[in-house]
């Protein structure tokens, strides 16, 4: 028999030679701190299973840990986090990277945004004399986002309504945080005219309307039919603003409160009142039926996450085009000055050249990029940015690609969606004869966004046409690649405008959801709340019947786009599982010291090899735990690429075995005062180790107000360079880029495992560590020397469908 392939990787986080050693954490003697219990049994997570695990009952860790046994099961659950267990699924369900780009890796570049290759269309024209109502619905009663829309409003100020252009708000604020221009906390209707001051609005207040909920659909189907019997106008443009979730929805709005009607599950699980897709579509079916407004022009989404074949589905019978964003958007929100400028310069263009502008002017033209004194006081909030280009000075270019690098927008033609539909439905009922391991594969590597459910799963919003494409290029079966063709063409006639960053290559620019098969069964992710927030879409497309076929094998025909699949939720096979497994590891040594390394080997076996992850755990006698130290990447040798988008790729075969160095390394975060340690989570693998991405959990605190928000900060290349905030208690639910004003605050969540008195793990804890202060430095990271003491250390592999494997053996560190 011939020796498996072997392969020797490395860590993908780098960094500089340590100067320091790293004190050990002290644990808390409270018992404060989030938790969750664990069960066990078997070898590894098998999600068949109904989300718990199956690991051996103990594992002896000897040399000088005095008993220190351990459930390794509980590995798994905790090296990419936890919390909301029961959106992915059962609350033991195994936690994973969450953010935008796990399974796709970005091409290093240093260019602005680029547009997806798309046929020419025809140019169209607007009507001469034509006059336009933009009506911005901008709820901004929200810590995060108050500031970022408020600066939106003064945007549009700067431009103004004309004789043929009418712009009206409506804008919450937030009470307390931004205390600018007056600090007050009411719902006003405006009517924008022109003012070149950018700190503070000069436009007549039309209606204070007091605290209203503008997270109720019944709220904005009024300022709609306000603005339509108040303004006349021959083209309508609805823009909203506010957090955005894919498609459950967005616009949450904690005052004066409400509560929500909707049946889906999912609506009970998240915080608050929320504006879910289905309240939104009726909502705008009222302003139909009522006939106060037959169709938009354009429905603008000017929030994260909403470019999606739900979303759209939702809007088509309401608006001719549509213009959204497939990932997060920065706190900059749109350029309003750069495309309302030119439309009042031209008001005679067309509603698809519009769209166009918003598209071509994100970014690079909005007012806190091209004006000086505005660009100055944006750098003077997010100091964190500055410090992030190595320079006191920023200038307009520098800013504008800095923030374009993770950005998407799309603008779509909704006239063409129905065709769009069509040619999706042929492509979904085609691909029932092909193999789903492959179809799995392809979800699990196509261009992913960021993940709204928490830390459970892998992303579940990708691409649409990236995932087409892969599918086109691994298929055999002509049916399929043809169907995948002309799905593609469909895709381009329907897309009028497309931008995206460089670290999203692969995004073509409409997204869609596809659950793991945790994500599936679960009645907050999965048909139970899916097919009743994204009503539309599940009725008008396959979609819903094909998740049904790929986890269950049922087969469904070409017509059975209004009928439900039976047993929704129900799991029968996981496509993308690769009954994966790990040998025990061997070691060159039992100890190693700073500056040296211990050469660690295991044999790895399986189908549908995903990512291969490193883990270090750092026992803590005197309270009986183990500190999660590092978690980060392991290199594959080989990677492959589609369009801009890289993977890795293990040696083919039923095994093969890896060797790595370990060194006992960990890093730290400095804000220019003090360093602590801190875990960095695997977010985005990277063409290379510059682009990968890591994120740190934690809570910020804003130093305006004091409020606390679930957060996480994103590093590269050493350097902090993202914040996201979440809505609610945890990070399920949707998230909102920060920019630190100086005086805000960090605090850096620690993740612990509690044993009992036989060493069994008995539950995650999750604890407020070191607290970093935002000032003129940036943040960074830094490799230091790990502290002396006995650490657990391990290999973990996904597989396609994101389920974990592990190994583990015990190093002592001098």
């Amino acid at each position: 028999m011939s020796n498996p392939p072997e392969i020797n990787v490395k860590r993908r986080r780098k960094g500089e030679t340590p100067t320091g050693r790293a004190e050990a954490p002290v644990r808390r003697e409270t018992d404060s701190g989030s938790s969750s219990p664990l069960s066990g049994g078997g070898s590894s997570y098998q999600s068949s299973g109904g989300g718990g695990f199956q690991m051996p009952s103990k594992g002896k860790l000897g040399g000088g840990c005095g008993g220190f046994l351990v459930v390794i099961l509980v590995i798994a659950y905790l090296v990419f986090g936890g919390g909301l267990g029961d959106l992915g699924g059962d609350s033991n369900v195994v936690d994973y990277p969450t953010l935008e780009n796990q399974n796709a890796v970005s091409q290093p570049q240093n260019n602005l945004p680029t547009n997806t290759p798309r046929p020419t269309r025809a140019v169209s024209s607007g009507d001469t004399g034509q006059k336009w109502l933009v009506m911005l619905y901008q709820d901004a009663d929200d810590q995060i986002l108050e500031q970022d829309i408020y600066m939106d409003l003064n945007e549009a100020e700067k431009v103004g309504s004309s004789d043929r252009v009418t712009i009206v708000s409506q804008f919450d604020r937030f009470r307390g945080g931004f205390q600018a221009d007056g600090n007050w906390t009411s719902t006003r209707r405006y009517l924008i005219t022109q003012d070149n001051d950018l700190n503070s609005v000069n436009s007549e207040v039309v209606q204070d309307l007091g605290e209203a909920n503008m997270a109720a659909g019944e709220s904005l189907a009024d300022f709609v039919s306000w603005a339509v019997k108040s303004y006349e106008a021959d083209r309508y443009v609805l823009i909203l603003s506010d957090h955005g979730m894919g498609w459950p929805g967005g616009w949450s709005d904690p005052a004066p409160g409400g509560t929500d009607r909707n049946s889906a599950p999912l609506a009970s699980r998240l915080e608050g009142d929320n504006l879910y897709l289905s309240e939104l579509d009726d909502a705008l079916s009222y302003l139909q039926k009522n006939n106060i407004l037959d169709q938009f022009d354009v429905i603008g989404m000017d929030a994260c996450l909403m470019s999606q074949m739900e979303i759209y589905a939702a809007l088509e019978p309401y608006a001719e085009f549509a213009v959204a964003s497939e990932e997060t958007e920065p706190g900059l929100g749109w350029a309003y000055a750069g495309f309302l400028e030119e439309l009042v310069n031209n008001p005679d263009m067309s509603t698809e050249q519009l769209t166009k502008t918003i598209v071509d002017t994100y970014i690079q033209q909005d007012q806190r990029i091209v004006d000086n004194n505005a660009r100055a006081d944006f750098l003077r909030q997010g100091s964190q940015m500055g410090g992030f280009f190595g320079a006191p000075q920023v200038s307009a270019a520098q800013l504008a690609q800095q923030l374009s690098k993770n950005i998407t927008l799309t603008a779509v033609d909704l006239k063409t969606y129905p065709q769009l539909i069509s040619a999706f439905n042929k492509f979904l009922f085609e691909l029932q004869d092909e193999d789903q391991s492959m179809v799995a594969s392809a979800k699990n590597y196509a261009q992913s966004y960021t993940s709204i459910f928490g830390k459970e799963v892998p992303p579940s919003f990708i691409d649409l046409g990236h995932f087409v494409q892969l599918i086109a290029r691994n298929s055999s079966r002509p049916a399929v690649t043809q169907s995948a063709s002309n799905l593609m063409d469909s895709i381009n006639q329907t897309i009028v405008a497309e931008k995206h960053g460089s670290s999203k290559p692969g995004s073509t620019g409409i997204a869609i959801y596809f659950p793991n098969s945790s994500l599936y069964r679960s009645p907050y992710t999965g048909p139970k709340s899916y097919n009743v927030l994204a009503e539309r879409f599940a009725t008008t497309s396959l979609w819903d019947d094909f998740l049904a076929f790929h986890y269950n094998d049922r087969s469904f025909s070409e017509t059975a786009v209004n009928s439900s699949p039976q047993n929704q939720g129900g799991i029968s096979r996981i496509p993308g599982a690769g009954n994966i497994s790990i040998s025990e590891i061997t070691k060159s040594g039992d100890t190693v010291a700073p500056g040296d390394f211990v050469t660690l080997s295991a044999n790895i076996s399986g189908q549908n090899v995903g990512y291969v992850y490193l883990f270090s755990g750092l026992f803590d006698s005197q309270s009986n735990s183990i500190f999660v130290a590092d978690t980060d990447y392991l290199e594959s040798p080989d990677t492959q690429e589609l369009n801009g988008v890289f993977y890795p790729v293990w040696p083919a075969g039923d095994e093969f075995r890896m060797n790595f160095e370990w060194e006992p390394l960990l890093f730290s975060i400095t804000d220019g005062n003090q360093s602590v340690l801190a875990l960095f989570n695997p977010v985005s693998y990277g063409a290379s180790a510059e682009d990968a991405q890591y994120y740190v959990d934690g809570t910020y605190i804003f130093k305006d107000g004091g409020e606390q928000r679930r957060a996480k900060i994103y590093f590269k290349d050493g350097k902090l360079f993202q914040i996201f905030g979440y809505y609610g208690q945890d990070d399920a639910g949707a998230p909102a880029e920060i920019t630190p004003t100086i005086g805000d605050q960090f605090i850096i969540s620690q993740k612990w495992m509690d044993l009992d008195s036989s060493g069994a793990i008995t539950k995650v804890v999750y604890e407020d560590g070191d607290t970093l202060t935002f000032g003129l430095s940036s943040f960074k990271w830094e490799q230091v020397y790990a502290p002396a003491g006995e650490y657990l250390v391990g290999f973990l592999v996904s597989d396609m469908d994101g389920n974990l494997t592990q190994s583990y053996t015990q190093m002592t560190v001098q």
